[in-house]
């Protein structure tokens, strides 16, 4: 991850407990690579707010093998046998165990067969360019076929870079869709021990589909790198325009917030946990909508509650920091932290004088709003134990929410 806080931000580090060294840092393309601080249109397009064609609609663990099926000049020497005297080769015409021939010599007599049969029956060539064209078209299109490369990509500017790697703006040559291309070295990977965690992160993000949740629409890797196609999240990192900023108006961050419930609400339908809300952690799309961008901490929980303590110091629940057990409503005190941080400009529980001191007032929820914060989103920030924590449908039928989102596409779940 890249350190350093904006200037001029007065924070203690924030520390992400676990695998990396506590400090608060940028915003990430998933696991810690940041976007630049601005985003121009490179190679053509913006990459946010395009569909996406077929063949990448769906490329998340793609791979591609040619040599599944037949190509059609043997499908159709398989159903019709009078043709077959075209394939053969002469060594095949006199012996009943055949010796193969060398490879060129094979391709120039399956050539000259095929094209001694296309003269014979224009009809039938015409009709084998058709079926390869429609079989390469599925091939393309398959996730299950598809196989990714660097030469797949035209490579531009760096975004950022982060604690693993780097993140870089790039365009799929074929379809001419912008993405961000990031780069991480296994070497580091290794050495910080996160390869399973890389390996959970891919799993999990892979498979989700939400307007406000980046997309990870695949991945490949080469001896030294893997490489991830993440969506690109044209106006960059949420953590820098509130540092721009400094807080957010009412009506901007309620936006945010009914956005970010949204998104959390997929999630736990899927029984995915995040454990890691903040603002280092979300992009803004060329809508300036949220999107989630890093699920290094998730984990995907259908029936266990966890034990794990994760995630980052200034947004840990009172029960991680109590060593208790865990489930899916850690999200639902992170969310009222967040809605704190956007509309204060710095974390509830923050404290310059230690990280056992911020410990002890997330323990007590030793928790002060001010004044310019107005009741009903003072209402939604206090809500403390889990079991009084307010379900995510009712925080998007808050009177707050309602109020200062009603009428954008922020409520649409």
């Amino acid at each position: 991850m890249s350190a350093g806080a904006a200037a001029g931000a007065a924070h203690v580090p924030r520390g992400a407990l676990g695998t990396a060294a506590p400090q608060r840092v940028p915003a990430a393309h998933a696991n810690g690579a940041s976007h630049a601080s601005h985003h121009a249109p490179a190679h053509g397009g913006t990459g946010a707010g395009v569909a996406a064609p077929a063949a990448f609609s769906d490329m998340a663990g793609a791979r591609r093998n040619l040599f599944t099926k037949p190509v059609a000049s043997e499908q159709r020497a398989a159903h019709h046998p009078q043709q077959h005297a075209y394939q053969q080769h002469p060594y095949q015409q006199h012996h009943h165990q055949p010796q193969q021939p060398p490879p060129q010599q094979q391709l120039a007599a399956h050539g000259a067969a095929k094209d001694e049969l296309h003269q014979l029956h224009p009809q039938l060539a015409a009709a084998a360019a058709a079926q390869q064209a429609q079989q390469a078209q599925q091939r393309d299109s398959d996730p299950n076929e598809r196989r990714w490369s660097l030469k797949d990509f035209d490579v531009g500017r760096p975004l950022g870079k982060g604690k693993f790697g780097r993140v870089f703006l790039a365009r799929e040559k074929h379809s001419g869709y912008v993405v961000a291309l990031k780069i991480l070295f296994k070497s580091e990977l290794a050495e910080a021990k996160v390869e399973k965690q890389l390996r959970r992160e891919i799993e999990i993000q892979s498979h989700l589909r939400h307007p406000n949740i980046l997309r990870l629409y695949g991945y490949f890797y080469d001896n030294k790198r893997v490489y991830l196609i993440l969506e690109y999240a044209a106006k960059g990192e949420m953590y820098k325009q509130l540092r721009k900023q400094e807080r957010f108006s009412e009506p901007v961050a309620a936006r945010y917030i009914a956005q970010m419930t949204n998104a959390l609400a997929y999630l736990h339908r899927k029984h995915v946990i995040h454990r890691d809300i903040k603002p280092e952690n979300l992009l803004l799309g060329l809508k300036d909508e949220l999107k989630i961008a890093d699920f290094g901490w998730s984990v995907h929980a259908p029936n266990a509650r966890r034990q794990t303590l994760c995630g980052t110091l200034d947004y840990l629940p009172p029960e991680m920091v109590e060593g208790k057990e865990h489930n899916e409503k850690v999200d639902l005190w992170s969310l009222g932290v967040l809605c704190y941080e956007f509309l204060v400009g710095v974390p509830p529980f923050e404290d310059h004088r230690s990280y056992k001191e911020t410990y002890r007032r997330i323990a007590k929820v030793d928790l002060h709003i001010p004044d310019h914060v107005s009741p009903e989103a003072k209402d939604l920030i206090t809500r403390r134990d889990p079991s009084q924590r307010m379900p995510l449908d009712r925080v998007l039928q808050h009177p707050w929410i309602v109020r200062h989102a009603a009428g954008t596409d922020a409520l649409d779940g």
